[in-house]
């Protein structure tokens, strides 16, 4: 699976688990059956990484968002930030800014008409 689609897969991935409160294995599985792929180590480290480090995460995203909160931020954005900030954060194999420019492109396709502009503010912080 190449890594652009992993990641789209992470961000469904992630948007079961933060708006259904998916059990995370369960949400990869779905996500993965609904997609009709098959496993694929680089969406099981976005996945992995995150569920294990969400607080730590979060907490780096809400310090460097102006005048906002976490709960605030569109559904489609955060969880993009999320992913951008596993890769950041805990992989160490994609360059910061193929990881942003991913995450740009990301939000063109499934945050609304400032998502991508959004995304960029802030993980040009990073």
């Amino acid at each position: 699976m190449k890594r652009r689609k992993a990641r789209e897969l992470a961000l469904q991935t992630l948007f079961q688990i933060d708006l259904g409160e998916a059990n995370p294995t369960d949400a990869l599985q779905h996500v993965l059956e609904e997609a009709e792929e098959k496993e694929d180590s680089f969406l099981s480290l976005i996945v992995t990484n995150y569920v294990e480090n969400k607080e730590a995460i979060d907490k780096t995203l809400a310090s460097n968002i102006e005048s906002w909160t976490i709960d605030r931020l569109a559904n489609v954005d955060r969880n993009i930030l999320r992913i951008a900030l596993v890769e950041i954060n805990y992989l160490e194999d994609a360059p910061k800014s193929v990881v942003i420019n991913e995450a740009i492109e990301i939000a063109k396709i499934y945050g609304d008409d400032d998502s991508s502009k959004f995304i960029n503010a802030v993980l040009s912080k990073f």
